[in-house]
C-alpha cells in the first residue's frame, strides 16, 4: 500500500469516527477524506503533477493534515518546513528543492514573500488561517507582489470543488523529503519513498500496538518525523489524533489530556522536564494514559523515575531514530529498571549492527558506528550525492546498500543499545538536531566577531543548550544578550544559543581546527 492508501483505508471502515481535533473542533475521517480530495483536485487543477514537491509551511493544524495527504494523493512529495524557520533558510530549502506549489500560514506569509524569488519554481501558494494576499484589476497589492506565484486562500481553493485524477503511482516513489541539519551547515533533504515511510510506520505501530481506541495527543511539531508520524500511524490505525500548535503552554495541554482522556503522549526530554517542574502535575487525572513515548534524546535517569512513579499505569517507551529511517530501535518497558539508560534493541523488519572505523562487524560489547539495513532506509539526501555516499554504503549482500548513521554506540552482551556520542557533533537542544556549523554562519555574519564556535552543553530542561564562544575582533564590543537576539533574528528559536562565552582564542587540536571537545 501507498502511505495514503492507509487513511483511505481508515475512511471506508470508519467514517464517523472522530480523526482530528484541533482545538476546540473535531474532523470525523469522511470530513477530513472530503478536504483532503478537494484540496488534491485544486492542486491539479494549478498544475502539480506525480513527482514534484509541495511545501507545507504552516503550524499544526487541519490545513497542514489535509495538505500532507492531498499532496500524497496528486503524487506529489510533500515537503514539511519548520514554521520557525527565517527568511534565509526558508529562500534556501525553495531553492535546493524547487517546490511547484506551497501550503503556508497566514502568519508566515511575510517571511513567503520575503524568500520567494520572482518568476521562480513555486507557482502557486495556498495561504491558510487568514486572508491571501488581495489581486485587483489592477494587480496584487505591492508588498504582496511576487510576480510568478499565485496566493489563494485554503478555503478559496476547496471551494472549487471536484475529485482529484487518479495518479499511478509505486511504492517506491518518493513520498517525502524532510530536512535535516547536516555538519556542513546546510541542510540535507532527506528522499524518503512510500516503500521507506510505510516499512518505518509498520513497524512502530506494531511494538507500540497502537489501537482504533486510542487518543493521540501530539504537541510535536509536523515538520519532523516524530511528530509527522503521530498523524500518520493515528491514521492508519483509525485512532484519534489530538493535535496541539506547540508545547508552549503546558498546563493547557494538561488540561485537555484530561478533559479528553488522552491515552497516548509522545514527548521529547524538554516537554518532560517542563511537566515534572510543574507543582500542580499530581492534580491531573491521566489514568487513561497507558502509553508514553520518548524519542530525540535519552531521558535523564530521574525523569524515568518520576515518570514511572506519576503514571504506574502507562507504559514508558525509550527509543532512537533519526530522520534517515525513521526509526532504529526501542526499549521495552519492562527493561527500564534493568537498563534505563538504554534506547533498546533494533525494531521489528530491520537489521542493526555496530561497525569500526574500516566498516568491519563488530561483535556484543563493542562501541562502534551504529549501522541499519531495513526497507525503511532512505534513498538518500536531494541533490547531495557525496553526502549520500558517505552515508549509504554497500551492505552484507550485493548490490544493496545500508545506512551509516554517524552515530557511536556501545552494544552490551544482550544487543542492547547505549548511545555514546555524534561523530558530527551535532547538537540536540529541545529534541531537534542544531547543526553547530549553521548557528556558527550566523555567529559570524556579525560584524565584529572573528572566530565563533557553537557546542552542545547538558541542560536539565533542553537536554542540550547551545553555547556560543567567540572571539571579537578588536575595537567591538557585544552583550551576551545582543548575541542571543541577532540569532533569534536568523534562525529558529531552538538553535539560538542559551549561554554566550567572549575569549581571546579558540583552543584547537594539534591539526590546527577547532577543539570543540576541550569547549564543552
Amino acid at each position: 500500500m501507498l502511505l495514503h492508501e492507509f487513511l483511505e483505508q481508515t475512511i471506508r471502515k470508519r467514517p464517523e469516527a472522530v480523526a482530528l481535533i484541533c482545538g476546540e473542533r473535531r474532523w470525523r475521517y469522511a470530513e477530513i477524506g472530503a478536504l483532503v480530495e478537494r484540496l488534491a483536485a485544486a492542486m491539479q487543477r494549478r498544475g502539480v503533477q506525480h513527482g514534484e514537491r509541495v511545501a507545507i509551511y504552516a503550524e499544526n493544524g487541519v490545513e497542514t493534515v489535509v495538505g500532507i495527504y492531498a499532496a500524497l494523493r496528486c503524487g506529489a512529495v510533500f515537503m514539511p518546513i519548520n514554521p520557525l524557520t527565517k527568511k534565509d533558510k526558508l529562500a534556501y530549502l525553495v531553492d535546493d528543492a524547487r517546490p511547484v506549489c506551497m501550503l503556508a500560514s497566514a502568519s508566515l506569509l511575510r517571511v513567503v514573500q520575503e524568500a520567494l524569488p520572482a518568476n521562480g519554481p513555486l507557482r502557486t501558494c495556498i495561504v491558510s488561517g487568514g486572508a491571501a494576499p488581495a489581486v485587483g484589476a489592477g494587480g496584487p497589492a505591492p508588498e504582496a507582489a511576487v510576480p510568478g506565484t499565485e496566493f489563494v486562500r485554503f478555503e478559496t481553493a476547496l471551494a472549487e470543488g471536484g475529485t482529484a485524477l487518479p495518479v499511478p503511482t509505486i511504492d517506491q516513489d518518493l513520498a517525502s523529503i524532510l530536512y535535516t541539519s547536516g555538519s556542513t551547515g546546510e541542510p540535507k533533504g532527506v528522499m524518503l519513498t512510500h516503500l521507506n515511510m510505510v516499512t518505518a510506520m509498520q513497524s512502530v505501530r506494531s511494538y507500540l500496538e497502537l489501537q482504533d481506541e486510542d487518543m493521540i495527543l501530539c504537541a510535536l511539531p509536523l515538520a519532523f518525523g516524530y511528530g509527522l508520524y503521530q498523524i500518520l500511524m493515528g491514521f492508519a490505525c483509525g485512532a484519534c489524533v489530538v493535535l496541539e500548535r506547540s508545547f508552549a503552554f503546558p498546563v493547557q495541554v494538561l488540561e485537555r489530556m484530561q478533559r479528553l482522556h488522552v491515552t497516548v503522549f509522545p514527548g521529547v526530554p524538554s516537554m518532560f522536564a517542563a511537566l515534572l517542574g510543574l507543582e500542580t502535575l499530581p492534580q491531573y487525572d491521566l489514568a487513561s494514559l497507558r502509553l508514553i513515548t520518548n524519542a530525540a534524546a535519552a531521558l535523564p535517569e530521574r525523569q524515568i523515575q518520576e515518570l514511572r512513579r506519576l503514571f504506574p499505569q502507562a507504559r514508558l517507551f525509550s527509543m532512537y531514530g533519526l530522520t534517515e529511517c525513521k526509526r532504529v530501535s526501542y526499549l521495552p518497558p519492562e527493561e527500564l529498571e534493568r537498563r534505563p539508560q538504554s534506547v533498546g534493541r533494533g525494531m521489528p523488519n530491520q537489521e542493526v549492527w555496530l561497525a569500526d572505523a574500516a566498516g568491519r562487524c563488530l561483535p556484543p560489547g563493542s562501541t562502534g558506528e551504529l549501522v541499519i539495513r531495513g526497507s525503511h532506509v532512505m534513498r538518500g539526501y536531494w541533490r547531495k550525492p557525496e553526502e549520500t555516499a558517505e552515508r549509504l554504503k554497500p551492505g552484507p549482500l550485493p548490490g544493496e546498500m545500508v545506512l551509516h548513521t554517524g552515530d557511536i554506540f556501545r552494544m552490551d552482551e544482550e544487543g542492547y543499545l547505549y548511545f555514546v556520542a555524534r561523530k558530527d557533533d551535532i547538537i540536540k537542544s529541545q529534541g531537534e538536531k542544531v547543526s553547530p556549523r549553521e548557528v556558527e554562519n550566523v555567529l559570524c555574519s556579525l560584524d565584529g566577531v572573528q572566530e565563533a564556535a557553537a557546542v552542545g552543553v547538558p541542560d536539565a530542561l533542553l537536554g542540550e543548550a547551545v553555547k556560543a564562544i567567540l572571539v571579537l575582533k578588536p575595537g567591538y564590543a557585544y552583550t551576551a544578550r545582543e548575541i542571543v537576539k541577532h540569532c533569534l533574528a536568523k534562525m529558529e528559536s531552538f538553535m539560538a544559543p542559551k549561554y554566550v562565552e567572549f575569549v581571546r582564542d579558540l583552543p584547537r587540536t594539534n591539526t590546527g581546527k577547532i577543539d570543540k571537545k576541550g569547549l564543552r
